[in-house]
């Protein structure tokens, strides 16, 4: 099977690409090099530097590589820039989903699994969070996730798409070649992890007053591996079942205090860390419950203890202290 992943040269989707060619899988890498790596396309993947919202480009890289399945990764995804910024998250995460759509469509290519997010549920009403509770977006990036998800719907109705929409909380750790190189870095691990090497003078802690047991934000953090896991399993169940919406979590929420902790453990060197004030749009609790993942496509996370997940971001980091290097 002929798989295309956009986004490939990305975080999570260059680390699902070096899975899948490990599962036997042909894989072609469609990436805009806006935020991606080139060098983190993996060995064996063909790539094609391209734009989602490309549509005739789309079609043409779809027919060319014989693709039978995409994988979606390409989006904006900086909740903070989505609450200064919506018009380009939703150009590229709505518009984009769309031409690529409408490319597969042409081509006669049904399959497809979306990475989504936990911030389609936006302030859960109970934790941890099923599938079937409320989406309430707080955020642009949450809202245009979403509206994807309701876009893929239609196409399963009205095309015969069979989709998956992962709905992933916060991806960290590493695999040994491919791990976090953005530019800018939001994302707490890395952060902390710089803080610690001393790159950057210190961490900043957005609100220390949330309804927490610390007053900072709790969030589920699950390996990047594990994430890469479910989209192999995720596509070997298309078409078996009617649920397409799925957690990607551990069950496990972890203060951004006790993340920091984990990272001085692992590093064996202290984090400086200041107070900052809230970020808007930033939910103060979001745990998944991935029993239906668990239940349905088998899923089961191997990496689970934020030590384990923390471990592994540090080794690839120690591996390639500048990152990708492009």
């Amino acid at each position: 099977m002929s798989v295309l992943v956009s986004g490939g040269a990305g975080y999570i989707g260059s680390v699902t690409a070096e899975m899948l060619l490990g599962a036997g899988r042909r894989v072609v890498v469609v990436d805009n090099l806006t935020r991606g790596h080139r060098s983190a396309v993996p060995e064996g993947a063909a790539f094609v530097e391209a734009d989602v919202r490309d549509s005739a480009r789309l079609e043409a890289i779809l027919g060319e590589h014989g693709v039978e399945c995409v994988m979606h990764f390409s989006a904006s995804s900086l909740v903070g820039e989505s609450m200064t910024d919506p018009g380009e998250y939703f150009g590229n995460n709505v518009v984009g989903v769309i031409r690529l759509l409408e490319a597969m469509h042409t081509q006669g290519v049904r399959d497809f699994i979306f990475s989504s997010t936990a911030a389609t549920y936006g302030e859960p009403p109970e934790v941890p969070i099923p599938e079937d509770a409320p989406v309430r977006p707080t955020n642009p990036y949450g809202e245009s996730k979403a509206t994807a998800e309701r876009i893929l719907r239609w196409y399963e109705t009205i095309h015969g798409f069979r989709f998956a929409a992962l709905r992933y909380f916060n991806a960290a750790g590493a695999s040994r070649d491919h791990g976090e190189d953005h530019d800018p870095e939001t994302h707490l691990i890395p952060l902390a992890l710089s803080a610690a090497a001393g790159e950057r003078e210190s961490l900043a802690i957005f609100g220390r007053d949330y309804p927490t047991p610390d007053g900072t934000c709790v969030r589920d953090y699950i390996h990047v591996q594990d994430l890469a896991d479910a989209h192999i399993l995720a596509l070997g169940k298309l078409g078996e079942t009617k649920e397409n919406a799925f957690n990607l979590g551990n069950g496990e929420g972890y203060s951004v205090l006790e993340v920091l902790s984990a990272v001085e453990r692992v590093t064996g060197k202290q984090v400086p860390a200041v107070d900052a004030p809230r970020r808007p749009g930033d939910p103060a609790r979001l745990v998944a419950s991935s029993a239906r993942a668990k239940k349905i496509l088998g899923w089961r996370p191997k990496r689970v203890t934020l030590d384990e997940i923390v471990r592994d971001a540090w080794a690839w980091k120690q591996r390639f202290p500048e990152g990708y290097g492009d």
